[in-house]
């Protein structure tokens, strides 16, 4: 059977969304792939425990902002400190929906991509 390799996200200034990943999330690249004519860069980061990568894809001829529809997909992280992720992302100002009832929150990128961080328990 496949097993999960990597999620996609497109975006439009791929040096800023790298810096967010960096901060927010502590996200590093790892590997990518530079078009030979500069059409596209593809960069794979990784959280440096899990096999799992997030690939941003930079198109030179991309300027509008991508359609994300409703919001109705989104990435999810585990934080092992839960408390302490939600204060950074507090000071960023990119906390864009919680629910306290649920324990969860969600943050949003430089393109609008909203990603859930759960705190640590047994995921479904």
């Amino acid at each position: 059977m496949p097993t999960f390799a990597h999620f996609n996200f497109n975006v439009l200034n791929l040096e800023k969304s790298l810096a967010f990943y960096k901060e927010a999330l502590g996200l590093e690249p790892c590997r990518g792939i530079d078009a030979p004519d500069g059409a596209f860069k593809i960069v794979y980061l990784t959280d440096g425990k899990t096999p799992f990568l997030l690939e941003l894809t930079w198109l030179r001829d991309r300027t509008a902002p991508y359609n994300l529809g409703d919001e109705e997909f989104h990435l999810a992280l585990t934080a092992e400190d839960y408390d302490a992720l939600h204060a950074r992302h507090a000071a960023m100002g990119c906390i864009c929906f919680e629910n306290p009832t649920m324990g969860i929150y969600f943050i949003k990128d430089p393109d609008g991509y909203w990603i859930e961080i759960l705190p640590p328990r047994a995921e479904p």
